[in-house]
């Protein structure tokens, strides 16, 4: 059946609707899709520009670590350099103070870091007496760090060669809060030693710290007692230090002992027995360490009955510990001896265990609870037996003396007796262990 017009005209009309929707349709997914488009140009073109930042910033990079490069390669040839000029005048300095004529009978330092008040009193202290024996003893001061006031008193005193250990690797302890001084030390002490002995070839070494003072017969005293380092191989160290030196506890200047334990504070070693120790330097506690009997074996220590050191050292790695109870009453000797003159052959291991022996058992001996109480009233040497080191703590404590022992060993101590003078009298009392006598082959 034919359609009538009128539903062409509804048909064409409905196609048309048709038409113009789609259109309009087409036309805002295109509007869409072209903001989008734009946005996405905008990105592209903000990327490229981010980027073309970046290489900007990388190869400024680049060139300043080239730079930087080139920099560091300078400061190592600086620095190659200034150490063989600083060698060049370590040299030259220790060959200035050296007298070709003159075998020097040890070379001394002072070891100090960050105190240039205490290096100056010490330097002070020991020109006065070592001005006159320079060529024998001559003079270097070891500093550890940069402090740089320290550094500039050294270099103030031109008949001294001045010495810089620079550790800037960080310190790792072995136990949870220990103080990094003692490996700082232990470091310091190595380098300059090693330093010493086997880059300048000296025969001896006395090592001072920054905060001693010396006796008038300091090195008199250390000469003498080079020979006895020399020829005899069972003393390990000579020093300076009694730590029982209290002006309480002290009488003859002339009076020298054997010990068991290192006093250190002052001391001197030969090449040889440093070769021996260097290799196996502790980490720290350098000074406990020398004192293990694994260590120092059958050897022992020479001291004076009066020191030759007086430590002012208040302030300090140790924090003050024991100053004022027993470092500040140190008797400085203030006699002069010629000990060049002084027959020390008596020191030698057999002659002084004897004599030493016999004069331990000829004090009288007292005993019980009341043994200190007796000894305050005698008029002459007297001996007490302690049973163990919390006996020895409990007798020591009562005299005032030192009460502390290292590795089984009280200080001072040869053969387990302990040994100081009675309120500055020639009494001596003698402390001694119940194998004491037997050891000295009494």
């Amino acid at each position: 059946m034919a359609r009538s017009p009128c539903d062409l005209r509804l048909l064409l009309l409905a196609a048309a609707a048709a038409f113009i929707y789609i259109q309009v349709r087409l036309f805002a997914t295109q509007s869409h899709y072209a903001d989008r488009l734009a946005e996405a140009e905008r990105s592209e073109n903000q990327c490229t520009s981010q980027l073309k930042s970046l290489i900007d910033q990388v190869s400024m990079q680049q060139e300043k670590i080239v730079a930087l490069e080139e920099i560091k390669v300078r400061q190592d040839e600086e620095r190659a350099h200034l150490r063989i000029l600083i060698k060049d005048l370590e040299k030259r300095s220790v060959q200035k103070l050296l007298d070709k004529n003159v075998v020097p009978v040890a070379a001394v330092v002072i070891m100090a870091c960050n105190r240039p008040d205490y290096l100056e009193r010490t330097v002070e202290s020991i020109l006065k007496y070592q001005t006159s024996v320079a060529s024998k003893f001559p003079l270097f001061i070891s500093q550890d760090g940069a402090n740089g006031a320290v550094k500039n008193k050294a270099l103030e005193y031109k008949q001294i060669t001045y010495m810089q250990h620079v550790d800037l690797e960080p310190v790792q302890t072995e136990r949870p809060g220990e103080l990094t001084a003692y490996y700082k030390i232990a470091k310091h002490y190595k380098w300059a030693l090693d330093n010493l002995f086997i880059k300048h070839n000296f025969a001896r070494v006395i090592i001072l710290e920054d905060d001693m003072e010396i006796a008038p017969d300091f090195f008199d005293y250390f000469e003498a007692a080079a020979k006895l380092l020399d020829n005899d191989k069972t003393i390990m160290a000579v020093s300076s230090w009694n730590d029982n030196g209290q002006k309480q506890f002290v009488n003859d200047p002339k009076a020298l002992y054997r010990s068991d334990f290192f006093p250190g504070l002052g001391w001197m070693l030969t090449k040889s027995t440093w070769i021996e120790l260097s290799p196996k330097w502790p980490k720290a506690y350098w000074d406990d360490w020398v004192r293990l009997k694994e260590v120092h074996g059958h050897r022992q220590f020479i001291r004076p009955e009066i020191c030759r050191t007086y430590n002012f050292g208040k302030h300090g790695s140790s924090l003050g510990q024991f100053f004022e109870q027993y470092l500040e009453p140190i008797k400085l000797n203030d006699v002069h001896i010629d000990w060049n003159s002084e027959d020390l052959s008596y020191l030698g291991e057999d002659k002084f265990s004897t004599k030493f022996g016999k004069e331990v058992a000829s004090a009288t001996p007292l005993r019980g609870s009341d043994a200190v109480l007796k000894a305050h009233n005698m008029a002459e040497d007297v001996r007490i037996q302690y049973d163990d080191q919390e006996g020895f703590e409990q007798i020591a404590r009562q005299f005032g003396i030192f009460e502390e022992w290292k590795d089984g060993i009280p200080r001072t101590a040869y053969k387990g007796v302990v040994v100081f003078r009675y309120n500055s009298s020639q009494r001596r009392i003698f402390l001694v262990s119940p194998d004491s006598l037997r050891q000295l082959g009494v």
